[in-house]
């Protein structure tokens, strides 16, 4: 499976396949987009029970990584484009996972206070036991807690959206009220050839929220879209 999501990802971000893409696009096949949407449910699940083994291969003491892993890694490094993290902020992720990626380098390399949650109860349970191991020194918590039941939700300064989370942008229109009015969010996605692995992109209440950065990176499993909110809506 590692080989294989290692070689999906590297499909989806190969420039060489975009005219294919395209062309399959202008064919209007209709069976085109219920194909794309099984590849990227599928593709999110095989990359959930990676992580799941993950976790248990670094918990039995035998710590490893994949192409898949490396690229989401690379992409963690400016998360934020021009919104830099700092010691004092307060990162709230959505979909944390098995093996939380984010929330140990984030925590790590900025001091920042972060919370986690994940709807997979075994998941938040991993995810806890990863943290423990590797990070038990820095301030990271993980909960199966509904955003909106989360009081962190209130507190955070940045909130990360996974882009295998279905209904992301559903929960970044439910979250305004409860957020900060300085909140960043940054939303993971994939357009194009790599909405084969993302949740694409869509449109936001402007009265609620504004594209402040669109933070494209041709080589990396997905891209980022910044949000500012603009009101309350």
């Amino acid at each position: 499976m590692e080989r294989m999501v290692g070689d999906y990802s590297r499909f989806v971000t190969d420039l060489r396949h975009h005219e294919a893409w395209d062309a399959l696009v202008c064919e209007g096949a209709d069976d085109f987009a219920s194909l794309v949407t099984e590849l990227r449910t599928r593709s999110a699940r095989c990359a959930a029970i990676m992580e799941k083994y993950r976790a248990l291969h670094l918990l039995r003491g035998r710590a490893e990584s994949a192409g898949y892993f490396d690229n989401v890694e690379a992409c963690i490094e400016e998360e934020f484009g021009t919104f830099r993290l700092t010691s004092e902020a307060k990162v709230l992720l959505v979909g944390s996972g098995s093996f939380p990626m984010s929330p140990l380098l984030i925590a790590r390399r900025t001091g920042a206070s972060v919370v986690g949650v994940d709807i997979d109860a075994e998941a938040v349970e991993l995810g806890r036991q990863v943290v423990s191991t590797v990070g038990k020194d820095l301030d990271i918590r993980l909960e199966k807690t509904p955003v909106r039941d989360l009081p962190f939700t209130g507190e955070a300064s940045h909130v990360i959206f996974s882009s295998t989370v279905s209904v992301k942008y559903d929960l970044l229109a439910e979250m305004h009220a409860s957020t900060r009015a300085d909140v960043v969010v940054a939303m993971r996605y994939g357009d194009h050839l790599k909405s084969l692995f993302n949740y694409p992109m869509r449109e936001v209440d402007p009265r609620k929220w504004q594209l402040a950065e669109n933070v494209l990176r041709p080589k990396h499993i997905f891209d980022i879209a910044l949000y500012r909110k603009t009101g309350r809506g």
